[in-house]
């Protein structure tokens, strides 16, 4: 291996630590301006949790609203006088939100929605404040209600409480409707059009198949609505629905997913991303025709979510690239003028210096091309390792942003490559690529990871010893399918809250996931054979590898069992596997110094058992 190009050459490591590469501040995907628009709300761990906080519009110093150390927020909502925010949080990463009113300058917060074991999601308010639109399964675990609050009264109706998973969309300009969304699976869908007054709920979406139809904003005489829709189509497409007799038409169809749509309230702007190769582009009409297109300048990135002030002229935007995290944009639309206003690279690191990804396309087992990102370190020659990354979903997408607080740049620092795929049910390759995941858990999704091994190999800069696999969740589960499956090919392995027993999972998700597993993963009670027959449990004889276990034990969708079961076993065979549980933490993490430890030992052990052996 060639000499390392960030010595000194005396002895002195001047590489930059893992503390500096995570040396970050994250967002929740939730944002909320103020009706005025000279400010924005949002949720971000510069305390060390998620915590509600303000900021002017055009930059200048963020005021913290919330001040909890356990509750993190998740959801925010500003009121139409401007005087309060609705926000959800939940406890130490267990998921069962709750909901909160507390006043703009901070202060108490009010109970709103607080029952115990319940997951509450938010709308917020109606354009007149009489309203509090939001969903909760605490009629029944299993269902999920519409769930309107009376502002004035206090009175509490579900209009929508008939077994479905319902979940409150967008007020129409006259708060006179409501629309809502109901989810029978991740690829189908349906709208609701609620009548407040009556209670009454029409259907104007029935179809047959799967089809997505996900509301993205009203017209603004209220006579119809913008949906993102893969009706009739590969990919989702941008389309205006029309109330009186149903029909619709294309706005925008590409050859690629419209990942997220906003329209503002006075009917001037319809603002749209496109996910294309894994990154975003967003595009912008004015719909008056008054003036030119506007064209957003903003880096090579990936959307995170978006939001119009009130008054339409103002987009908000939390953007993030690979070599810079998380973002917050505030943009100008009648001039097209980008102001970032946040500031969450504080490691002191150079953007110039970190690795850029190059999109590659292997081939796996059928023919397909497997997209794939790969991160190559700068600078060094000769053989290397290499980390195979795997998303979580599993219909998520990897796209090229700054992950797992840095981990990717810091392995390249250290001499070590990633390659991070889109195996068979990635989304953003279209509806039939997505559900090729569905009811095949540990099938053919295994193969496209050993044709991402065995194209590594095959790669004159790759050292064949040194290939490790990483990933949480559904990633975590692949993990353990790799090692247990395809034992042949790793030299380490870090499975972060990953499914081991796809019975016991099945059984144990979320109650309103319940009605899902059979067809998504597999029937719990009918097939208990298929489902252990595509178990890393069933395998765990075979497994070798140096393994690393997270597990946060609040978990509700891959519980701590999932992982016990597998370590107690390993432990048992005299696997060399290490566990760490995080008490305090659920499907990732909340807080901030559990973050840092777990990924920075993550970092460690990956790179222990790569680069620690070459010379």
């Amino acid at each position: 291996m060639a000499s390392d190009p960030h010595s000194n050459g005396a002895g002195h490591d001047a590489r930059p630590t893992f503390a500096q590469f995570a040396a970050i501040r994250r967002y929740q995907n939730t944002l909320a301006f103020s009706p005025d628009g000279d400010e924005i709300a949002y949720s971000v761990n510069i305390s060390g949790q998620y915590n509600l906080w303000r900021q002017p519009s055009e930059g200048g110093y963020p005021h913290q609203v919330t001040l909890s150390g356990s509750q993190a927020v998740r959801e925010v909502a500003w009121s139409p006088d401007g005087g309060s925010f609705l926000y959800t949080a939940d406890n130490d990463g267990d998921e069962f939100t709750k909901i909160y009113q507390i006043p703009v300058r901070g202060g108490r917060s009010s109970e709103i929605a607080v029952q115990p074991q319940v997951q509450y999601s938010l709308q917020g308010w109606s354009p007149d404040g009489r309203y509090i639109a939001y969903s909760g399964n605490d009629r029944e675990p299993t269902d999920q209600d519409v769930i309107l609050r009376n502002t004035e009264s206090g009175e509490v109706t579900r209009p929508m409480a008939d077994g479905g998973l319902y979940s409150p969309a967008f007020w129409s300009p006259d708060n006179q409707h409501l629309l809502v969304v109901k989810a029978y699976s991740n690829t189908n869908t349906d709208l609701y059009v609620l009548d407040i007054d009556s209670g009454d709920a029409r259907l104007i979406t029935e179809h047959e198949g799967e089809v997505r139809y996900i509301p993205a904003g009203w017209s603004v005489d209220g006579s119809g609505f913008y949906v993102l829709s893969d009706e009739d189509r590969e990919y989702t497409g941008l389309a205006l629905y029309q109330l009186e007799d149903g029909s619709h038409e294309w706005v925008e169809s590409p050859e690629g997913d419209v990942e997220d749509a906003v329209v503002s309230a006075n009917g001037r702007w319809l603002v749209w991303s496109v996910n294309k190769d894994g990154y975003s582009r967003l595009f912008v009409r004015n719909m008056t025709g008054e003036s030119e297109p506007v064209r957003i300048n903003l880096p090579e990135g990936v959307l995170g979510t978006m939001t119009l002030s009130r008054s339409g002229d103002r987009l908000g935007v939390l953007w993030q690239q690979p070599t810079h995290p998380t973002e917050l944009f505030i943009v100008d639309l009648a001039t097209g003028e980008v102001n970032k206003i946040t500031e969450s690279f504080l490691g002191g690191l150079q953007e110039s210096e970190l690795t850029q990804p190059e999109l590659i396309r292997y081939p796996t087992f059928d023919g397909k091309q497997i997209p794939a990102f790969v991160y190559r370190p700068k600078g060094v020659e000769g053989k290397i390792p290499v980390v195979l990354s795997i998303h979580g979903g599993p219909e998520a997408q990897e796209r090229p942003q700054y992950l797992y607080s840095g981990l990717y740049q810091y392995l390249t620092s250290r001499g070590i490559a990633v390659l991070a795929p889109n195996i068979r049910g990635s989304n953003g390759y279209g509806k039939t690529y997505q559900k090729l995941i569905h009811h095949d858990w540990g099938g053919d999704e295994l193969k496209d990871l050993e044709a991402a091994a065995q194209y590594l190999q095959a790669q004159d800069w790759v050292d064949p010893e040194k290939i490790a696999v990483y990933g949480g969740s559904f990633g975590g589960f692949a993990t353990l399918s790799c090692i247990s499956r395809l034992p042949g090919y790793w030299a380490a392995a870090v499975d972060i809250v990953g499914p081991s027993n796809l019975v016991t999972f099945a059984k144990a998700v979320p109650p309103t996931w319940r009605r899902m597993m059979a067809k998504w993963v597999g029937d719990p009670e009918t097939e208990v054979d298929f489902l252990m027959s595509r178990s890393p449990v069933t395998y765990v004889d075979q497994i070798t590898t140096p393994l690393f276990v997270v597990q946060g034990a609040n978990d509700p969708r891959v519980v701590k069992p999932e992982s016990d079961q597998i370590v107690e076993r390993l432990r048992e065979r005299g696997v060399d596997v290490r566990y760490d549980v995080y008490e305090d933490e659920g499907h990732g993490f909340t807080k901030r110094d559990n973050e840092l430890k777990a990924m920075r030992d993550m970092a460690e052990f990956l790179e222990a058992h790569l680069a620690g052996a070459m010379g």
